[in-house]
Formats: C-alpha cells, sequence, structure tokens
C-alpha cells in the first residue's frame, strides 16, 4: 500500500484517503480506534481491535482447559476452605 499525506482541518478532523478506508473495509459512520504509540498515530476497526485483545489474551489461557470449568472448581475449593475455617472458628468460640 502506498503512504499518503493528509491534513488536519480546523475542526481536527483528518480524512482518511480512499485506497485506506477500503483496505480496512471501513466507510463513512464507521469507528476507529487509535492511539499514539512511539510518536505514530495507530488505527484499526473496532472488529480488529477485538481480535487484537483476543490474541493477547489467547497467550495465557491454556489450550487444553475449559476456563469456566477450573473457575467453578476453585470457588469450590475456596468455598471448602472457608467453610472448615469457619467450623474451627465456630468450634472454638462455642
Amino acid at each position: 500500500m502506498s503512504r499518503h499525506a493528509t491534513r488536519i482541518d480546523k475542526g481536527g478532523r483528518v480524512v482518511i484517503p480512499a485506497e485506506m478506508r477500503r483496505a480496512l473495509g471501513v466507510a463513512p459512520g464507521d469507528e476507529l480506534v487509535m492511539w499514539v504509540e512511539d510518536g505514530a498515530l495507530r488505527a484499526m476497526t473496532r472488529a480488529a481491535a477485538v481480535r487484537y485483545a483476543q490474541d493477547i489474551i489467547r497467550q495465557y489461557v491454556p489450550a487444553d482447559g475449559d476456563l469456566v470449568d477450573e473457575f467453578i472448581a476453585e470457588r469450590r475449593r475456596e468455598a471448602a476452605r472457608e467453610e472448615e475455617e469457619y467450623a474451627r472458628w465456630s468450634g472454638k468460640r462455642g
């Protein structure tokens, strides 16, 4: 893709050249996620931002496990520990 120069108008708007809009698959009214990184303005579609976030998170999710089942099992273990602790505490008090 070629590089383009554009200007910021008095209202702070920037025109994204048609070639770049087509490459991104965006149309008038679509939202972009934008940020500054290393002195450069970066932009991506919301869908691309979601995929990017999912890719980052996927690095920390085990491929062979179900996080919901793992979470439920951990909550059950925690509840059992709390019940044991309460039983010890209430037994000492009463």
